[in-house]
C-alpha cells in the first residue's frame, strides 16, 4: 500500500498527500504517440537502466511494470493510487512505470511523454516532494540528453507543460469549506492566481468526500521554487480557512455537526450496503468528526486507508476477484464494517 495512504504527514487532517511531477524527453526522439514498439523499448531500457545502475539502493528498490503485462483490474488499482495516470494506461502497448517498493517514487514511462518524474508523500511535504523528484531528474539528466530550449524550457508534448515541466499539487479534505458554501470562493480564487482545483483522480473527475486536488496551471515564465511558494502560500490560507470554519461550526452548530457525524459513523459499521459515492461522503464526516475530537476510536491512517480500499479497482484486488456493482456495494460494506 502507498506510503500517502498508511502513513499520515504534516497537517494530516486536512491534506492527504503532496505530490510534485516533472515531465520530461529524450531529445531527438518523437513523443510517445509517435513512437513504434521498438523505439518505445529502447526509451524503457534507457531509464531503466539508468536508475537501476545510477544509484546502488535503487538497484532492489525499484521494480519495472509494463501496462501490457498486468491486467485492467491492477491497472485500475495504482490508478486509484495515484501511482500512474489515465493516458498512461491508454498506451498500454508501449508504456510502462518504474516504481520503487514505498510507492513514493515513480517514473511513468512512454505516457504523454517519455519520462513523468513523480514523488508521492503523506501530508503537507512540498519542500521534501520537490527535493526528491529533482534528485531523480538529475540522476536521469547525467545519463539522458533532455528536449531543451533556452527559451521555452523543458519540451513536452502538451504545450502547457513547456517551461519547468513541474506539476505541483496537494489534496485537500475540505468539509467545512463545502459545507458552508464557502468553497466556491475558493475555486474562483485559485483560478485568478493561475491555480487548478480538480477533484480526487484529476480534471473532470467529481469531489468525491470532500475532497480536492490544489495544483499549479502554468509551468513556464516562473522557476520550480516561484511555482511551489505559490502552491504553499494558496494552501496555507485555505487550511487557515478550513480550520477556522470548524472551529465556528462547532461554537455555533455543535448540535447539528454532532448529529451528522455520529449519524454517518453509525451508517458506515452497520450498513449492508454501500455505494462508493454514498462512502466517501461518510468516511468523511467521521474524518471531520476525529479532527475535531469526537470521534476518538478510530486513526486517521485507518481512514485514509479506507479512502483507497473502496475504490473499485483496490476493492476488487482486496477480494481477489471481478465484481459487478451490486457486488462491489455488497463487499464495500463488508469491507468498512471489517475495518471499522
Amino acid at each position: 500500500m502507498a506510503k500517502w495512504i498508511k502513513e499520515a504527514g504534516p497537517q494530516s487532517d486536512i491534506v492527504l498527500s503532496t505530490r510534485v511531477r516533472l515531465a520530461r524527453n529524450f531529445e531527438g526522439k518523437s513523443f510517445p504517440h509517435q513512437l513504434n514498439s521498438e523505439e518505445a523499448k529502447e526509451i524503457t531500457d534507457t531509464v531503466f537502466n539508468t536508475v537501476r545502475l545510477g544509484n546502488e539502493s535503487f538497484e532492489k528498490d525499484f521494480k519495472l511494470i509494463g501496462m501490457d503485462g498486468i491486467d485492467e483490474l491492477e491497472q485500475l488499482n495504482l490508478l486509484e493510487r495515484h501511482l500512474v495516470s489515465p493516458d498512461l494506461i491508454k498506451n498500454t502497448g508501449i508504456a510502462s512505470v518504474l516504481l520503487n517498493t514505498e510507492e513514493t517514487l515513480s517514473i511513468l514511462i512512454n505516457e504523454e511523454d517519455h519520462i513523468r518524474i513523480q514523488c508521492l508523500l503523506p501530508g503537507f511535504q512540498l519542500q521534501e516532494a520537490w527535493d526528491t523528484a529533482n534528485n531523480l531528474d538529475d540522476l536521469l539528466e547525467e545519463n539522458i540528453k533532455y528536449a531543451f530550449e533556452e527559451q521555452l524550457g523543458y519540451l513536452t508534448a502538451c504545450p502547457t507543460n513547456l517551461g519547468t515541466g513541474i506539476r505541483v499539487s496537494v489534496m485537500l479534505h475540505l468539509p467545512a469549506l463545502t459545507l458552508t458554501g464557502h468553497i466556491q470562493g475558493v475555486l474562483k480564487a485559485a483560478g485568478q492566481v493561475g491555480l487548478a482545483i480538480r477533484g480526487i483522480y484529476g480534471e473532470g473527475t467529481d469531489f468525491l468526500g470532500h475532497l480536492y486536488q490544489l495544483s499549479n496551471q502554468v509551468t513556464l515564465g516562473a522557476t520550480e521554487q516561484e511555482i511551489i511558494s505559490n502552491i504553499k502560500d494558496v494552501t496555507t490560507q485555505v487550511i487557515q480557512n478550513e480550520r477556522s470554519l470548524r472551529e465556528q461550526l462547532m461554537m455555533t452548530r455543535k448540535l447539528e455537526l454532532e448529529d451528522k457525524i455520529y449519524r454517518s459513523y453509525g451508517i458506515l459499521k452497520n450498513a449492508r450496503i454501500m455505494t462508493r459515492k454514498e462512502a466517501m461522503t461518510l468516511i468523511s464526516d467521521v474524518k471531520l468528526g476525529m479532527a475535531l475530537g469526537l470521534v476518538e476510536d478510530i486513526s486517521i491512517e485507518k481512514l485514509n486507508e479506507l479512502i483507497a480500499l473502496i475504490q473499485p479497482g483496490c476493492l476488487q484486488k482486496h477480494f481477489g476477484k471481478e465484481l459487478t456493482d451490486s457486488e462491489r456495494d455488497f463487499k464495500r460494506s463488508q469491507l468498512i464494517r471489517e475495518m471499522l
